[in-house]
Parts: C-alpha cells; structure tokens; sequence
C-alpha cells in the first residue's frame, strides 16, 4: 500500500563533499515500510518526482516521526529540477514505499553480507539498523566501498557497531587518496574471500552503482552463494 503525503524538510546535513542527509517531518502522519524500500520524492506543485532510497530504519522512523534520504548532489549542490529548493521548511511531495529490495521478516541464513558502493549505502543503513534491532544471532558483514576517504557516510554509527562487535566492517576506496591507509580498489572476489564464512549460508543485500552491484552478483554466485541468496538494488539512475 503506497501514500501519498505533502511534508516538511526538517533538515539538511552535508555527510559527504557530495551527498546531504536530508530529513522530512512525518510529523503526525503514517507512512510504514520495511527496511530498504524507497520513496520519490519532488517538490511540492511540481510533476517531476525522483526515487530516494530510505535511509533510516522503520524503527528509527517511528521514534523520530522522520524519513531520512541521502541525496547525491551536484558540485553547485544541486539535486536535480525535482528539488529546485533543498532547505529547511521546504515543503516536498513523498510517494511510497516502493521497491521490492526489503530485508525478510525473519532470514534463515547464519550469515548476512550487506554491500554497499556510494550513495547505495542509503537502504543497508536501514536494513542494518533493523536487523540489529531484531536481536538475530547471524555474523554481519559490512562491506562498503567509496571513492575516497571523506565520501563515507555514516561512518560514525557504522564504526560503534564494528567496535561493539555487532558487525564486521570492511572498507575500501577506489580512487588515490593520501590519507587512507586501509584497503584499495573496486569490491572485488579477493574481498568475498577476505569476509565469506559459509557462502552457502549467506544472505547478501549489494546496493550501489549498476556495474558495481552486477560485478558482485556474478562474484557471490561463483562463490558459491546461492542467486536467490543475493538481493540487489542497481542505484544507477537514484540516490
């Protein structure tokens, strides 16, 4: 069931030199989704819409009375015509949910792999945080990958889980940075072996750029993960 609601921009944070966190107030309207599941979003009076993934959890939602979206910008910091405007008390028009890349109401793998390139980190966000919410005795992998140091989002909450010991975090970047000291290049088989226990015991969530998310589909699969195990969300044309 989709809804159709008419609601304010809460606030707008800059997480990277290139993507802003953007929150609209619920406020007291009811709007439920599963985790990874997206909207469209476009000013309010104007036609265009386009589809965000939601970046916040149903539970987080729910306490907050916000949506959370990461949207990529431009280097004028522009969004797109759809959002002509992108400040705070800027009414905007929401659609959804939509999609079908949903984390299960109970996986019955012992393990869950979340891949995540750029701003396809939006709805792993959210399934993460749901599925810790849910209390699963599974191992959590995440495997993220950016361009470069600062084009991480989240990286504050990611990083207390990996310290809490509630997932594993492994991160690379793909472009020459000076300040990163970990791991380089594009996701790849080297990093599957790196963090795949059990490929057959696996359930994978891969969300970000077309090639990236194709390339780890074929991967998986040659490891051993089974395709109806990989759940993909081909973030080419969103955000």
């Amino acid at each position: 069931m989709t809804s159709n609601v008419t609601i304010p921009i809460a606030n707008v944070t800059p997480v990277t030199p290139r993507a802003l966190l953007v929150q609209l107030n619920l406020e007291k309207k009811n709007f439920p989704f599963n985790a990874g599941q997206a909207i469209m979003i476009g000013q309010h009076g104007l036609d265009l819409k386009r589809p965000y993934s939601i970046a916040c959890s149903p539970e987080q939602a729910a306490s907050s009375r916000m949506l959370e979206v990461l949207v990529a910008v431009e280097s004028d910091g522009s969004p797109g015509t759809h959002l002509p405007t992108l400040e705070k008390g800027q009414l905007v028009d929401v659609e959804g949910p939509i999609g079908s890349f949903i984390f299960p109401e109970l996986p019955i793998e012992k393990n869950l792999l979340f891949i995540g390139g750029g701003t396809g980190i939006a709805p792993l966000r959210s399934m993460l945080d749901h599925a810790l919410r849910m209390k699963l005795k599974r191992t959590i992998t995440l495997v993220y990958s950016a361009r470069r140091t600062e084009d991480f989002a989240f990286m504050e909450e990611f990083d207390h889980y990996a310290r809490s010991g509630q997932i594993k975090l492994h991160q690379t970047v793909t472009r020459d940075d000076l300040a990163w000291q970990g791991v380089r290049g594009r996701i790849s088989l080297l990093n599957f072996k790196a963090v795949m226990q059990d490929p057959a015991e696996t359930l994978c969530f891969v969300c970000g750029p077309t090639a990236m998310v194709n390339q780890a589909t074929l991967t998986l699969n040659e490891l051993g993960v089974p395709r109806e195990a990989i759940r993909t969300e081909a973030w080419s044309n969103k955000s």
